[in-house]
């Protein structure tokens, strides 16, 4: 293939990535500095949230090497291919694609950046999205080249960068919420996950992470603050099961916290 041919094909992708843009209201990146902090548990049970508030969404596995969003909702199969374009799973009420349905199970993704980039951009140029309210993308932890692509591809309103209260979260929060400032995502917010635990035997209030680390970065860096979710054990089994609890269990401390961020959200992007 000559350069002339990769230019034309390239375009036509860029065209693709318009086309599905063109059609999805409002796009919210999520991520965190580090791994572990619970972030793709948020980007379920955020969209999940916004569907119970009758809004259409879908869910961009953008954890290329490490997917999770599927085994998070039960889904085992392969994707279907319509003319040329690739059909997401309906789960729940809401569209979803991971790299997860089009790989072995346990079979590792040896793969350098602009590999795991074109398959984001495939995400977005040839899945069959159709007309969406939200779109939400998982990203894998860090500042690397997922991020880069999803920010200049799909071009987010809003950036939703998930930490613990622990202080070494809480430090690479604030990288991840710089590079969403330099990015120029027009709306960042911070949320708190595994914020305190309530003891099933007493009742206690139990700080395992520490507390409030989210909420002072928040203000220290002059963006929202979208609120504290609790650790709770009933939904780290959801997960396990393929189930989001904030669907299981809607009048949980943890699903009762995710709708109160789903509100700020709707009511920043005046939905």
């Amino acid at each position: 293939m000559n350069q002339e041919e990769k230019t034309k094909l390239l375009n036509a992708e860029a065209d693709r990535i318009t086309d599905t843009i063109s059609k999805i209201k409002y796009r919210i990146a999520v991520f965190s500095g580090k791994g572990g902090v619970g972030k793709t548990t948020i980007s379920v049970n955020l969209a999940y949230g916004l569907c119970v508030n009758g809004f259409s969404t879908g869910l961009l596995d953008a954890d290329i090497t490490g997917p999770n969003v599927a085994k998070m909702l039960g889904c085992e199969e392969g994707v279907i291919y319509i003319n040329e374009s690739i059909v997401p799973f309906e789960k729940y009420g809401a569209k979803m694609i991971s790299m997860a349905s089009l790989i072995p199970k346990g079979q590792p993704l040896i793969w350098r950046g602009p590999m795991r980039s074109k398959v984001i951009n495939q995400f977005l140029a040839d899945v069959d999205w159709g007309e969406l309210d939200y779109l939400i993308a998982d990203l894998p932890p860090g500042t690397g080249d997922e991020i880069l692509t999803i920010a200049q591809e799909m071009k987010p309103d809003c950036a939703v960068i998930v930490t613990t209260p622990q202080e070494v979260s809480v430090m690479d929060a604030e990288r991840a919420v710089n590079m969403a400032k330099q990015m120029g995502i027009p709306f960042i917010g911070i949320v708190e996950n595994m914020s305190g635990f309530s003891c099933p035997h007493c009742v206690a209030e139990i700080d395992l992470l520490g507390k409030d680390g989210g909420l002072k970065l928040a203000d220290e860096l002059g963006v929202r603050f979208l609120g504290k979710i609790p650790f709770e054990i009933e939904a780290r089994k959801q997960s396990d099961i393929g189930k989001p609890a904030i669907l299981k269990n809607p009048n949980s401390l943890f699903s009762k916290s995710i709708i109160e961020i789903v509100n700020k959200i709707k009511i920043n992007q005046q939905v």
